[in-house]
């Protein structure tokens, strides 16, 4: 293990610090400090090395992450590298975009605070980047057989990697412009610059994965066209249809799905003319919905210049800590700051939206809410409790109901679920046969450290099936439910 009585020794977390909020609104880099290595070895040595690591299951890549907290602590970083890249092909997503359930599950947080398993996690990567260390592994010999990749998202990169090192002869499909799925455009640059993407696609170039940007399955190839023209086929699309607000004034001008505004501002922050950009510059703002993605509008606002930020939330503020119906491992759902809710506005829950409010041009002017209130396990308006709150732009980041079904159906003949999801069955496979689905598409609105466990496990699946055998790890089974994961 690490330093046997670290945890005596050192009882409190230590992370890196945020950069000032006057300076870090002022452009797009990410927000953390460069941390210090002496500080790395001291949460490191913290780890207990428990005999039985909660954290490999509060983890659904497995991550051995006792064995690299002590590579960390003992100063080994080639080796801790290797050792987290056994159970996860892009530590420098997780360490940054992952709310971190290992830490939920971490032995040392049930009397202390949790090892900073995550900043360590991305450290490691980081180092390894910086010396060279992340090298291509291109496969020792070639299958002969071919698989599809749609969709270039978490999920879709893990397959495609693990499916080239097996041998296969991969291509992976996007229909932007740029490999990256919601990596790319989903995710702000202060969360996760877009050279962290670069990086490893080069790496993945390197081994042999083919990348296609801008091509649309079901509109430029159609999806009977793609399995025709491949041995198997991946489905690894996201869940990308939005969750509507279907409420009167909907279609006023400035009412915008999150994603809409999202994209077009990661696309203008890659120099990419944007005509009529949905811009929050010199605007009251309100974000409908209280997650990572009302984060994400949030502080994409500020950096804007906006002239006030408002974050609605249907349901009750969280508590503050973990409440005893969340008992450890378990992962809580607990009241949290992320870097754009200190960087200014203002957060209202227990808020229902009755109707937006619109001037004589058709654009919106303010929305009505409302206190909510419990009838019936229902979340109502409060009849009487209704105020406006003036929005120039109202941007919905309600999360997603499943994925676009446009010729999954029709062309191929899968099934979805009631929930809206693709079908599937223990292998990952979809209904339409050597068709299988990974990642949010199958599973439904989920964390990237799922995306790319699902990723590798469905790899596992089509290597079976295209082979009769396989070496490739499979975390997870499309069944697994992460301890107390609760989905919005």
């Amino acid at each position: 293990m690490a330093d046997p009585k670290g945890f005596l020794k050192v009882t409190e977390r230590e992370l890196p610090k945020r950069r000032p909020v006057p300076v870090r609104i002022l452009d797009w880099r990410e927000v953390y400090e460069p941390g210090d290595s002496a500080v790395l070895r001291r949460q490191a040595g913290r780890c207990m090395d428990c005999g039985i690591p909660f954290c490999h299951k509060g983890c659904p890549l497995g991550n051995l992450i006792p064995e690299w907290n002590d590579l960390t602590w003992r100063g080994e970083g080639r080796a801790a590298i290797e050792r987290l890249h056994a159970t996860n092909n892009f530590p420098e997503f997780t360490g940054r975009l992952c709310p971190a359930p290992c830490e939920s599950a971490c032995v040392l947080g049930i009397n202390q605070p949790a090892v900073t398993i995550k900043q360590i996690e991305v450290s490691i990567v980081d180092e390894a980047f910086g010396n060279g260390w992340v090298e291509p592994e291109p496969p020792e010999r070639l299958t002969g057989k071919t698989v599809a990749v749609v969709g270039s998202g978490p999920a879709g990169l893990a397959a495609a990697q693990q499916l080239t090192r097996a041998g296969h002869t991969v291509a992976v499909f996007e229909r932007d412009d740029r490999i990256g799925g919601l990596l790319r455009y989903g995710i702000p640059d202060f969360k996760m610059e877009k050279r962290h993407i670069e990086a490893r696609l080069r790496q993945m170039q390197d081994e042999g994965t083919r990348f296609r940007a801008g091509v649309e399955i079901g509109v430029d190839i159609t999806w009977a066209d793609l399995r025709n023209r491949y041995d198997a086929v991946v489905v690894a699309t996201g869940a990308t249809v939005p969750r509507e607000l279907a409420i009167p004034g909907r279609d006023l001008a400035g009412v915008h799905f999150a994603m809409e505004y999202l994209v077009e501002s990661n696309k203008a922050g890659a120099g990419d003319q944007v005509p009529h950009q949905i811009t929050a510059e010199g605007k009251h703002v309100v974000v409908i919905g209280g997650g990572d993605t009302g984060a994400d509008c949030i502080g994409t606002a500020h950096r804007q210049g906006a002239l006030s930020v408002t974050n609605l939330a249907i349901g009750k503020q969280p508590a503050a800590s973990r409440t005893d119906a969340q008992p450890w491992p378990m992962m809580p759902t607990i009241f949290e700051v992320q870097s754009a809710h200190e960087e200014g506005g203002e957060r209202v829950y227990l808020a229902s939206t009755v109707e937006f409010l619109g001037n004589e041009a058709g654009e919106v002017r303010a929305l009505r809410v409302a206190e909510t209130e419990f009838v019936d396990g229902r979340r109502v308006p409060k009849s009487g409790t209704e105020r406006e709150i003036p929005a120039d732009l109202v941007l919905i980041a309600m999360g997603f109901t499943g994925p676009e079904r446009s010729g999954l159906e029709s062309d191929l003949g899968a099934q979805f679920t009631g929930r809206g999801n693709l079908e599937r069955d223990a292998d990952f496979q979809t209904t339409a046969p050597g068709v299988f689905v990974a990642g949010d598409a199958g599973r439904g609105q989920s964390l990237i450290v799922w995306a790319i466990a699902e990723g590798r496990a469905a790899a596992a699946a089509v290597d079976r099936y295209l082979m009769g055998e396989t070496a490739l790890p499979a975390p997870v089974a499309p069944t697994d439910i992460a301890i107390g994961l609760q989905l919005a």
